[in-house]
Protein backbone atom coordinates (compact mmCIF):
# COMPACT_ATOMS: atom_id res chain seq x y z
CA UNK A 1 0.00 0.00 0.00
CA UNK A 2 1.16 3.52 -0.64
CA UNK A 3 1.32 6.23 2.00
CA UNK A 4 -1.48 6.94 4.40
CA UNK A 5 -3.07 10.22 5.41
CA UNK A 6 -3.73 12.02 8.65
CA UNK A 7 -7.25 10.57 8.84
CA UNK A 8 -5.96 7.17 9.90
CA UNK A 9 -7.80 5.48 12.76
CA UNK A 10 -10.66 7.93 13.05
CA UNK A 11 -14.41 7.82 12.65
CA UNK A 12 -16.72 10.49 11.36
CA UNK A 13 -14.25 11.63 8.74
CA UNK A 14 -14.17 11.59 4.98
CA UNK A 15 -11.77 10.51 2.28
CA UNK A 16 -9.19 13.30 1.92
CA UNK A 17 -8.96 12.62 -1.81
CA UNK A 18 -12.62 12.83 -2.85
CA UNK A 19 -14.64 13.69 0.28
CA UNK A 20 -16.70 10.47 0.40
CA UNK A 21 -17.83 10.02 4.05
CA UNK A 22 -16.14 7.15 5.88
CA UNK A 23 -19.44 6.11 7.49
CA UNK A 24 -21.11 5.71 4.07
CA UNK A 25 -21.13 2.42 2.20
CA UNK A 26 -17.76 1.81 0.53
CA UNK A 27 -17.64 1.89 -3.24
CA UNK A 28 -16.27 -1.68 -3.34
CA UNK A 29 -15.52 -4.32 -0.70
CA UNK A 30 -12.27 -6.00 -1.75
CA UNK A 31 -12.09 -8.58 1.05
CA UNK A 32 -13.38 -9.27 4.55
CA UNK A 33 -11.54 -11.22 7.26
CA UNK A 34 -12.73 -12.31 10.71
CA UNK A 35 -10.54 -11.32 13.67
CA UNK A 36 -10.76 -12.08 17.38
CA UNK A 37 -12.27 -8.63 17.98
CA UNK A 38 -14.59 -8.46 14.95
CA UNK A 39 -13.44 -8.13 11.36
CA UNK A 40 -11.03 -6.36 9.04
CA UNK A 41 -12.53 -5.11 5.80
CA UNK A 42 -10.45 -3.97 2.83
CA UNK A 43 -12.43 -1.51 0.72
CA UNK A 44 -11.85 0.71 -2.28
CA UNK A 45 -13.26 4.23 -2.33
CA UNK A 46 -14.85 5.61 -5.51
CA UNK A 47 -11.66 7.62 -6.13
CA UNK A 48 -9.52 4.46 -6.01
CA UNK A 49 -8.09 4.85 -2.51
CA UNK A 50 -7.63 1.46 -0.79
CA UNK A 51 -8.79 1.44 2.85
CA UNK A 52 -8.39 -0.95 5.76
CA UNK A 53 -11.39 -0.79 8.10
CA UNK A 54 -11.64 -2.37 11.54
CA UNK A 55 -15.17 -3.37 12.55
CA UNK A 56 -15.78 -4.35 16.17
CA UNK A 57 -18.14 -3.70 19.09
CA UNK A 58 -17.14 -0.02 18.99
CA UNK A 59 -18.21 0.39 15.36
CA UNK A 60 -16.17 0.96 12.20
CA UNK A 61 -12.98 2.98 11.83
CA UNK A 62 -10.60 3.47 8.94
CA UNK A 63 -7.20 2.24 10.10
CA UNK A 64 -5.23 3.09 6.97
CA UNK A 65 -5.82 4.41 3.48
CA UNK A 66 -3.74 4.87 0.35
CA UNK A 67 -3.70 7.55 -2.28
CA UNK A 68 -5.81 6.87 -5.35
CA UNK A 69 -3.91 4.70 -7.82
CA UNK A 70 -3.59 7.46 -10.42
CA UNK A 71 -2.12 10.07 -8.03
CA UNK A 72 1.68 10.12 -8.19
CA UNK A 73 3.59 9.88 -4.93
CA UNK A 74 5.60 12.88 -3.74
CA UNK A 75 8.96 12.78 -5.47
CA UNK A 76 7.53 11.04 -8.54
CA UNK A 77 7.31 7.52 -7.13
Amino acid sequence: MTSTTGTTGTTGTACPHCGWPDHAEPFQVVSRHATAAGSTVWTRCGCGSLQVRAVDEHGMRVMSRSRPADVPAPGGR
